[in-house]
């Protein structure tokens, strides 16, 4: 006899929709977030930007939620008013941070007003410019300021979607398979890193005439597709209150001194610091990561009259991209039918041969790097899996920044030896940027969950906006100073194709470092202190 379901979130079927949803409004968020990044070099050949502005632009994202304390206050707002609530506030404020940044990078921008406004405005900044923590620079191109504005708003409405998204996901999922909603949701959303690496140089070349702000109207489009998937959230959230008779907005409201609860924990501390450790490693990078293998790769771009460098091509290798996801992914929840499962696994093998064939054939850096998500897909719900019925996530951390060290530093030393040699460069960056994205997915499955163990429910909140307030603090630095370093070590290369990125590669790597004592140590303290971050999240 089955037993009778008494709530949505009793139904597999309706947590799992729920996920999804949040989910897609995720992945629609990670394509704008790095639309830009793959086309790089044509920013600096249309728009006059150099490395430093890129940087700067990119780094932007996070200045009003480190230099605000915007997160901090998109906790507040979570916790006092709802996870539905919050959903669509942030989908809102994404699209319209969203079509600023369009306004800057369109052809409207360029002669206009506005331009010479902020061409001759905001040079500098009074206190940000003596604490050098300005979001703008003198000389900084017009453009790249009005960008950068529109990046800041986006960012409070992604950040705020992040920490909503992960306090959805506890709601729903609480006491069920937690980790593996995680990881799941982390993974599908991370296919828009594939997403966007493949369509944003594609828009933005589109007819054969380069126009970058298609690129970007592209992801316009699909931020309206997320404030959407949150607006269709809402609805079922508040159906799901109702069945409980929970309330959105709490009985006991938020109060500052929890705050101070949250920070007396050195478990939380050390979650929060092997995080933005992390964090930093990767997302800057994937802002550069392009032009990095541009410059280390020899790459031999297909003739436009050809069926690889056709637009043609751009579709197939997409679609064959969502056959390597989608059957990794599903193989992992079929229990029962091993022949099925195999089949599924060998299927997406073979798919992702086919998809790196396909990258080498058409030979631009953007294909090869938008693999990067693809193996992360695959094993990301078996690592949540594991988190959920055998723990050991404190253990996984530590394996995460292993190979994230390893990873930086075969870009650094190893992949600049193949210059030269097409193929070779080309299957070392595939091997290295599938770990890298392998290590990644340590994190969503092993971190995240490991949270509602540190503090109490009603701050769960407070504590995910701590923990991305601290973590932008990286997400803010470290795309301004790898712009910085690649300037300042590669003086008089004027061609965006021919910089060295030796030593901006090293810093990363030596975050991985840091991370990994971190990591090491917070096993330690969890074995002093018994906070459970190594026992399974369901209790048998």
């Amino acid at each position: 006899m089955t037993e009778k379901i008494q709530t949505l979130r009793d139904s597999a079927a309706m947590r799992w929709t729920a996920l999804l949803l949040l989910a897609l409004a995720m992945f629609c968020a990670y394509i704008f977030m790095d639309i830009l990044s793959p086309i790089k070099d044509l920013m600096e050949s249309t728009r006059g930007w150099d490395s430093k502005a890129f940087g700067t632009m990119e780094g932007a994202e996070t200045f009003l939620n480190v230099f605000v304390f915007f997160l901090i206050f998109a906790g507040i707002i979570l916790d006092k008013m709802g996870v539905r609530f919050t959903a669509v506030l942030s989908g809102a404020v994404m699209l319209v941070g969203g079509l600023i940044k369009y306004f800057a990078i369109s052809e409207s921008f360029i002669g206009s007003g506005l331009e010479r406004w902020f061409t001759d405005n905001l040079n500098y900044i009074p206190l940000f410019d003596e604490l050098g923590v300005s979001p703008f620079y003198r000389g900084m191109p017009a453009s790249a300021k009005l960008a950068a504005i529109g990046f800041m708003i986006f960012g409070c409405g992604a950040e705020m979607a992040g920490i909503t998204v992960s306090r959805g996901i506890v709601k729903w999922f609480k006491g069920r398979e937690t980790a593996l909603a995680m990881g799941s949701e982390m993974a599908l959303a991370r296919l828009g890193v594939a997403t966007c690496m493949i369509f944003s140089p594609y828009f933005a070349k589109l007819g054969g005439t380069i126009n970058v702000s298609r690129s970007v109207a592209f992801g316009v489009v699909l931020l309206c597709i997320a404030l959407i998937m949150f607006v269709v959230y809402f609805f079922m959230d508040k159906k799901l209150d109702a069945q409980t008779g929970e309330a959105e907005e709490k009985d006991d409201p938020f109060k500052v001194s929890d705050i101070g609860k949250i920070l007396s924990s050195l478990g939380f501390w050390l979650v929060a610091l092997l995080c933005v450790l992390y964090y930093s490693a990767i997302f800057p990078f994937q802002k550069y990561a392009v032009n990095m293998l541009q410059c280390n790769l020899t790459l031999v771009e297909a003739d436009p009259a050809t069926f690889w460098g056709g637009s043609s091509v751009t579709i197939v290798q997409y679609i064959v991209m969502l056959l390597v996801a989608i059957c990794s992914f599903a193989s992992n929840f079929i229990k029962t039918n091993k022949p099925l499962k195999y089949s599924l696994m060998g299927l997406a093998v073979v798919a992702l041969i086919v998809y790196c064939y396909m990258g080498y054939m058409r030979g631009t850096a953007e294909t090869i790097f938008a693999v990067f998500p693809l193996l992360a897909v695959a094993i990301t719900p078996i690592l949540g899996n594991y988190v959920d019925h055998k723990g050991k996530a404190a253990s996984m951390l530590m394996i995460g920044s292993l190979l994230l060290i390893i990873c930086h530093l075969t870009f650094a030393f190893i992949l600049p030896m193949f210059k030269g040699n097409a193929a070779g460069g080309a299957i070392v960056a595939y091997v290295t940027i599938l770990v890298l994205g392998a290590s990644f997915s340590l994190v969503p499955a092993a971190l995240w969950p490991s949270v509602p163990k540190l503090v109490d429910e009603k701050i769960i909140g407070s504590a995910y906006a701590l923990i991305f307030w601290i973590q932008n603090i990286g997400l803010w630095l470290f795309p301004i100073l790898i712009g910085n370093v690649l300037t300042s070590t590669n003086k008089g290369v004027d061609d965006p194709l021919k910089l060295n990125y030796t030593w901006a590669l090293v810093m990363l790597a030596c975050l991985g470092v840091a991370a990994l004592l971190i990591g090491i140590y917070l096993k330690a303290v969890d074995k002093k202190k018994h906070l459970g971050l190594e026992e399974p999240n369901i209790k048998d």
